[in-house]
């Protein structure tokens, strides 16, 4: 990763010698003295979840207009911490937070299963045009086995698969859960990511840690019908429920990549695939449970076979955890992670509120962190969850924001992605008001967003994200608007565009007062 930036220790040079022989004798280090990777890349992103209003609306029953306001609070917190994307649950237990053929809309969002939010439009688009505005991904999270939360059948809607197909329905614990065993029910998953792709402008498909759920010590998981009639000659339950994911996660690749090829998937197994007692290729854990174990999940084979854009493991314990250290499970993903986009999971909701008094240092999620952007495989860190640092823990928000997040990055693009962004468009004319820029080019189809750098008269290759003045939407047309606050005191910049893929274009300068691109050719 690029480092911007270097500490001068010239007039200090003896002191720090000093300084450093008696860390040294002291049996630490004098890594406190290196500058932290700041780089142009990396993912930062957020879960913001929904079921039972975990961050997000803080009450189905609020008024639309609270629940507007709730969720801006939420954007501007991450922006404000360079935040790049955030992940929102958008289905919860066969529901949800959108207009859909397939399921009623969510109780979490209006109070009662199956009504509509009192508004004149679906939520969605315009959740997804404020994280775009502020330059981030809107990556849209789904459950797709839990199809209740509880056992108060009463209070689902008539058209919840519940009532429709209850022969796709297993009781396992307290919930019903869809049988993942059953083609029809992967059919209709499939259908519903299409009807996602196909109808809302989303960056990413992503899918959490519940397949088949949690083993329940003494239950059984009534799927023994299924198994008999879909099982392969000679394929054991453990293996025939494996191929069941499998298949869910291939074809809901295929169908987002048929749609639009640019919409990434994204999943975030349990953190743990195996144990190294049951497998000398698991990591040196103890976990109770494990993703390819208990939850008949195999995200390597996910990302051998190309299914994903990125994966990020639930790494949600502390760094030296005995039975789970977060620093050997990180080095285990970072070891067999191929073939994918990795960034790391980290529970900020146990800040101050575990057992684990690890995280009682404010210290604690930065060494994650420091770990994850010196670690070459890792590519970022989404947080769980949102509401886990609002409000709260300003000491240790103040020192992620000063060491790590001080300056903005842009999301990484898909492994998968080949060729190069779409070419710069050409600047045509442009228009000065008092608060603001008209800039209007030749054409901006395939851009999202455009990127504005301070320059000089002649355009360099590339611009270091650390000079990086603003970055805005592009909506509709060949127009783009430059508020004038954020450009103040330049003479010139060099404008970038990103496309649906995430890749920038090469650079144009353009003069502020005289709003033409130059000439590099002379």
């Amino acid at each position: 990763m690029d480092v911007y930036g270097k500490i001068d220790v010239t007039p200090f040079g003896p002191m720090i010698k000093k300084i450093c022989f008696l860390l040294v004798f002291g049996a630490t280090s004098c890594g406190v003295f290196k500058p932290i990777p700041q780089p142009k890349t990396e993912f930062r992103g957020v879960w913001i979840a929904t079921v039972v209003n975990i961050d997000w609306p803080k009450n189905g029953k609020d008024a639309v207009e609270k629940q507007k306001a709730d969720y801006l609070a939420i954007l501007d917190f991450y922006k404000n911490l360079n935040f790049n994307a955030v992940i929102v649950q958008i289905r919860d237990a066969g529901d949800a937070f959108y207009r859909s053929t397939y399921a009623p809309w969510s109780r979490f969002l209006t109070g009662k299963e199956g009504e509509a939010p009192k508004t004149k439009g679906d939520l969605l688009p315009w959740m997804i045009n404020e994280a775009h505005g502020r330059g981030m991904e809107f990556h849209a999270w789904l459950n797709p086995y839990r199809a209740t939360f509880d056992l108060r059948t009463e209070i689902l809607s008539p058209i919840h698969d519940f009532h429709l197909h209850p022969e796709w329905m297993i009781k396992y614990g307290e919930k019903f859960y869809y049988d993942p065993g059953l083609p029809q029910v992967r059919n209709r998953m499939v259908q519903i990511i299409d009807e996602l792709v196909t109808a809302y402008d989303i960056d990413a498909i992503h899918f959490d840690d519940y397949f088949y759920p949690y083993t329940i010590r003494d239950e059984v998981f009534h799927d023994s019908l299924s198994y008999t009639y879909h099982r392969l000659p000679d394929q054991s339950l453990e293996d025939w429920r494996r191929s069941n994911i499998d298949s869910l996660v291939q074809n809901t690749h295929k169908v987002v990549k048929s749609k639009k090829p640019w919409v990434q998937l994204g999943i975030s197994p349990f953190g743990v695939w195996k144990n190294n007692t049951t497998d000398p290729r698991g990591s040196d854990t103890k976990a109770g449970q494990t993703t390819y174990e208990d939850l008949y999940a195999d995200p390597l084979l996910w990302m051998e076979k190309g299914w994903l854009d990125y994966l990020v493991p639930q790494v949600y314990w502390s760094m030296d955890l005995p039975v789970a250290s977060h620093k050997k499970i990180v080095g285990w993903w970072a070891m067999n992670a191929t073939n994918t986009n990795l960034y790391i999971g980290n529970g900020t909701y146990k800040i101050r509120n575990n057992g684990d008094t690890a995280w009682d240092d404010k210290k604690e999620l930065p060494d994650q962190l420091n770990l994850a952007r010196h670690t070459d495989e890792v590519m970022g860190n989404v947080f769980f969850s949102a509401k886990s640092l609002m409000g709260k823990h300003r000491d240790v928000v103040d020192f992620m924001k000063r060491k790590y997040y001080k300056r903005a990055a842009l999301p990484p693009i898909s492994p998968h992605i080949t060729g190069s962004a779409v070419g710069s468009p050409e600047l045509v004319s442009s228009q000065q008001d008092k608060d603001s820029i008209q800039f209007h080019f030749n054409s901006l189809e395939g851009h999202r967003y455009v990127l504005a750098y301070p320059s000089g008269k002649r355009e360099k290759s590339d611009y270091p994200i650390k000079r990086l003045l603003l970055k805005k939407p592009i909506y509709q047309g060949n127009r783009v608007s430059l508020p004038i606050d954020g450009l103040m005191g330049k003479n010139h910049i060099a404008l970038t565009f990103i496309d649906f893929y995430g890749r920038e274009s090469t650079p144009i300068v353009v003069h502020l007062n005289q709003s033409k691109p130059y000439d590099t050719e002379k």
